[in-house]
């Protein structure tokens, strides 16, 4: 059994360039195109802090509820959460785009608008960028914490049960604490980072939407990591009840967050209220209804009967061809949600695509390089015998 991922130089290669595309685009968008510029670089943004989000919610989670048969596989979800510190840097960029993202951001429509005046106190530059610091600080002090404390029972000696359960119960303690965190704070950042985009539309579903869909999909690009790295010959025990326990995880999350979907869409709908129905008319208008659509489809209806079957749910081809719509799925969901509150324009192309590919290039590189600084396999971990022979 490989102990450690070793990175290629031509994976090196490749999310280099892909990262080299991903800056180009931006640079160049910034001169010809500044406000789509700065609407998909908080899109793209977003989408890889969810991941690495719902990767370190996955985390905390097995160690909540002291799971076992994920135990194996827990360096996959500490590699995603080491992509958050570089998010905190990327987002901080953002002070020099609000003006292009947010009209809360212009003074002069601020004075004149008595709605905008009343929520000034809570949405203004300063104390926007001063709240985003105080949520990534929060986040990587406790990411860092829990990956130091994994790492460190890797030095114990096998034989020390209770040195292990020591340091594991710390790890539970800390993931006790931070789930409230999280919970708490991401909600509010989806709330100020995308909801206050559409400044005078609120829905208070909203961020549990989006905190259901960072896990969805977090979850879902863990798993694919996780295929990718036993092509390559690593976790030679992944079997058919890992891949169906998986495979639940991302069924029944789709699930919730359909539900979420449609009870927020169904709620103002139903009350037809002016200041609520705007948001969902703009996004019923031409050009975006295929997109509105596609969203429910592929992060809901898509995996819901593809996954539905026993036997589909522990095939490694059909959770494969999930991910996949998922992953797209997720691009569409926040475009849905930025695109048209700040240029309305329902078009996908080179700048779209180039930032997109630049972060995949980022995201995968810190990923990569986080799983081959440690062992892949937490050899301490003390319910890693009961992941190695997962059964039914």
């Amino acid at each position: 059994m490989k102990e450690q991922l070793t990175v290629s130089r031509n994976f090196k290669v490749v999310t280099i360039i892909l990262i080299c595309t991903g800056v180009f685009t931006f640079i160049f968008g910034l001169i010809l195109q500044p406000q789509l510029t700065w609407a998909n670089y908080l899109i793209v943004n977003y989408y890889f802090l969810s991941l690495a989000m719902g990767g370190l919610f996955f985390f905390v989670i097995q160690n909540i509820s002291q799971s076992g048969w994920a135990s194996g596989f827990q360096r996959i979800s500490e590699a995603m959460m080491s992509y958050i510190p570089f998010a905190a840097v990327f987002f901080l960029l953002l002070f020099f785009g609000l003006k292009d993202i947010y009209s809360w951001a212009h003074k002069e429509i601020v004075d004149i608008d008595p709605l905008l005046k009343h929520k000034s106190v809570f949405l203004n530059a300063p104390f926007f960028m001063i709240r985003m610091v105080v949520y990534f600080t929060l986040w990587i002090v406790f990411a860092v914490k829990l990956r130091k404390i994994s790492l460190k029972t890797d030095l114990l000696d096998s034989s020390d049960a209770s040195g292990i359960m020591k340091l594991f119960r710390r790890t539970e303690k800390y993931s006790k604490v931070f789930i409230f965190i999280l919970a708490i704070t991401f909600s509010l950042s989806a709330f100020e980072w995308i909801m206050s985009i559409d400044v005078r539309w609120y829905s208070a579903i909203f961020a549990l939407k989006n905190i259901v869909a960072a896990f969805l999909h977090g979850v879902s690009v863990l798993t694919l990591i996780i295929f990718i790295l036993y092509k390559i010959g690593y976790f030679p025990f992944l079997n058919k009840y890992h891949m169906h326990d998986f495979a639940r995880y991302i069924f029944m999350l789709s699930i919730v967050w359909g539900y979420f979907w449609f009870a927020q869409f169904m709620i103002i709908w139903y009350g037809n209220i002016p200041e609520e129905t705007g948001y969902y008319y703009l996004r019923w208008q031409t050009g975006w209804k295929i997109l509105f659509f596609c969203e429910i489809g592929l992060n809901w209806a898509l995996p819901f009967m593809l996954l539905l079957p026993v036997k589909a749910s522990r095939s490694k081809p059909v959770i494969f061809v999930v991910i996949v719509f998922l992953i797209i799925g997720q691009y569409i969901d926040l475009f849905v949600q930025v695109v048209p509150g700040i240029t309305g324009l329902s078009k996908f192309g080179w700048i779209e695509a180039g930032l997109f590919l630049g972060y995949a290039g980022l995201f995968a590189l810190i990923v990569a390089n986080a799983l081959s600084k440690a062992k892949i396999i937490p050899v301490n971990h003390p319910y890693l015998e009961e992941s190695l022979e997962h059964r039914f």
